[in-house]
């Protein structure tokens, strides 16, 4: 009887195992021979593959998360997850294959990004970006809705992004967006993202109804200086470095949360009917990085209206607040690769009643072997959960995580 090959049924195997063979047959080479029409390197985005005339690029990446947690992993939701029986966990808690590069023209690129632990494709899009203040994207990716959600997970201060993430991020949508850099002289320096997506989430490729998801962003420099969307100062601004920024969405749909798997369900709702939901969400973002260190934090307002029973109205509130720090520029006796990292972070998922909330105090210690590239994070996080009907809960976590791109 014929056996099927397991490498047969994902040709994304078959793809990283020819890209590896030419690289390894490039890097014998050395580049010696001149008159390639290509050559092989390994460069900040992996393996790249690049003609001489630099009409083509391709770069391929993987990316591995290991993770150790106790006595449980997850960031506790309801009032009964704090008394869950333990469950230290060992996982792979992230594997990656990203593939990157431009086509016939530098200014015409393409992304896309795969997890390999759940088969699920996370990111693809097409981006054309020959003008600085004027940029198009077509595709699929992660919202420009929130800094914390946008950093990508190799490139965060903690080994997690924090409570509020689950209520409040929009994630990864389908759709078109413009975008530019709107550099004027002194503070009148901008960066906008204005797009329409299909507001289901990620995976879906059709809508629900006739409404779309809208979604802007404005953000100030008002230093004159861009801020990049990652954690920590490796970079070791020499020049104090902050923006400011405001983003809204609106969206109406059956879901009141989006997350990796797509659309779904906040607590005290059921996934609804098409068009039940109409969710509006509003963030104020301030983060700015100096010598060695680095803030950020995060204002959420998010309004779920009940379109099919009477317009009832819920209003969610949350915050984060995060630093860091490289002590090595203060005392000489701390390792110069040794980053110190605290956050604290506020959830209310009903701000009428005052007495109901959840809070998260997070303590980390990142290691950096090579940058984000290959570091070691470990925290330890405190947890609280109020409410009116209920006694206080309170619960303590444990992680450690080692991050590594090749």
């Amino acid at each position: 009887m014929y056996k099927e090959n397991p490498t047969n049924r994902n040709p994304i195997i078959l793809l990283l195992i020819l890209i590896l063979l030419i690289g390894f047959k490039g890097f014998s080479q050395h580049e010696k021979d001149t008159t390639k029409l290509m050559t092989v390197r390994y460069g900040n985005k992996g393996i790249e593959l690049q003609t001489r005339d630099n009409k083509f690029l391709f770069q391929l990446q993987s990316r591995f998360q290991f993770r150790f947690s106790t006595p449980y992993d997850a960031d506790p939701v309801t009032y009964d997850d704090y008394a869950q029986d333990a469950q230290t966990v060992f996982k792979i808690n992230r594997a990656r294959l990203k593939v990157g590069g431009h086509a016939f023209e530098p200014w015409l690129k393409y992304y896309w990004e795969y997890e390999l632990s759940q088969s699920n494709l996370l990111d693809f899009r097409i981006m054309i970006e020959k003008w600085e203040w004027l940029s198009f994207k077509v595709g699929q990716w992660k919202t420009e809705f929130t800094r914390e959600r946008f950093i990508s997970s190799g490139e965060q201060q903690m080994a997690e992004r924090s409570l509020i993430n689950r209520p409040f991020t929009v994630d990864r949508q389908l759709g078109v967006e413009v975008y530019g850099h709107l550099k004027g002289s002194g503070i009148a320096d901008f960066n906008y993202w204005a797009a329409a997506l299909t507001g289901t989430g990620r995976g879906s490729s059709v809508n629900d109804d006739s409404h779309l998801m809208y979604f802007g962003r404005a953000q100030w420099n008002f230093l004159g200086r861009f801020l990049d969307f990652e954690g920590c100062d490796l970079e070791f601004h020499e020049k104090l470095t902050p923006i400011i920024a405001f983003s809204a969405i609106t969206n109406r749909s059956p879901y009141t949360r989006f997350s990796q798997a797509g659309g779904g369900s906040l607590e005290g709702y059921e996934n609804g009917l098409p068009g039940q939901y109409r969710v509006n969400q509003w963030n104020v973002e301030t983060a700015f990085m100096y010598r060695g260190f680095s803030w950020q934090s995060e204002w959420h307002t998010k309004e779920i209206i009940d379109k099919l029973n009477n317009n009832e109205t819920t209003t969610l509130k949350g915050y984060y607040v995060q630093a860091g720090y490289f002590f090595h520029n203060v005392f000489d006796w701390w390792p110069k690769h040794l980053e110190m990292a605290g956050r604290h972070a506020a959830y209310r998922p009903d701000n009428s009643i005052r007495q109901n909330r959840q809070d998260e105090s997070t303590l980390a210690f990142n290691w950096f072997f090579k940058g984000h590239k290959n570091k070691l994070t470990s925290e330890v996080s405190y947890f609280s959960f109020q409410d009116k009907t209920l006694p206080l809960e309170q619960g303590w976590r444990f992680r450690i995580q080692w991050d590594i791109s090749l």
